[in-house]
């Protein structure tokens, strides 16, 4: 039988490729779209890791979300000093949620409250893409509008707390086939993946809109 992260894996495969290959995401790797762009982006994000980030300390001791509470992870601070270089000082006062993003973090901060095991789905969703294929961002950032290596403008995709990314993806995946759920709270660990990926997936096609390729 297969393990847990291999389940969750191949089950959410479909629409890991979806999001990489949405309009926004495949212009913005392409170096089609403006800096612009790549801040409104970074913007989002914030919005979407304050979700995750911000219950932490309470989900610290939880059985199930618990174990998947590691510093090096963390990403807020990052964005907030890539938000500052992409948008000044007083970056805070000028960045809005799109609608699309708001219900993404509403969803994680739901599930924080009252389902560790859907926070875990969201958890796992987002930050083992970060050490994946983020980096394809980082380096196509750095590529396309002359951002430092690792610097300013790139820090959410430099996780310098991580020395052996690779292992500590192994790491990461046998946490998630030792949670704490029974093959039905599995299953609907695997279905809240798929729908973090699907609400990536519309945040995505929102910030396609916002730039099209046109305008």
């Amino acid at each position: 039988m297969d393990s847990f992260s291999t389940l969750i894996r191949t089950a959410s495969r479909d629409q890991h490729t979806a999001a990489h290959d949405a309009t926004f995401m495949s212009d913005l790797l392409g170096g089609r779209l403006g800096v612009d762009a790549y801040a409104r982006y970074t913007e989002q994000l914030w919005f979407v890791y304050e979700a995750l980030e911000g219950p932490a300390r309470e989900l610290a001791d939880d059985p199930v979300a618990g174990p998947f509470i590691q510093p090096e992870l963390m990403r807020l601070s990052a964005l907030e000093q890539d938000l500052a270089h992409l948008r000044g000082p007083n970056w805070r006062s000028t960045m809005a949620a799109l609608p699309t993003t708001e219900h993404y973090a509403r969803r994680i901060t739901a599930c924080a409250r009252t389902w560790p095991g859907g926070y875990v789905a969201h958890h796992y969703t987002r930050y083992l893409g970060d050490l994946s294929g983020g980096q394809v961002v980082r380096d196509t950032a750095e590529k396309t509008w002359g951002f430092a290596r690792k610097g300013d403008g790139v820090r959410f995709y430099v996780f310098e707390d991580i020395a052996n990314p690779a292992a500590f993806k192994r790491g990461y995946r046998e946490l998630l086939d030792q949670v704490r759920a029974d093959d039905l709270e599995k299953q609907r660990m695997i279905a809240e993946c798929k729908q973090a990926f699907a609400l990536n997936i519309t945040m995505l096609g929102a910030l396609g809109e916002e730039f099209p390729l046109s305008a």
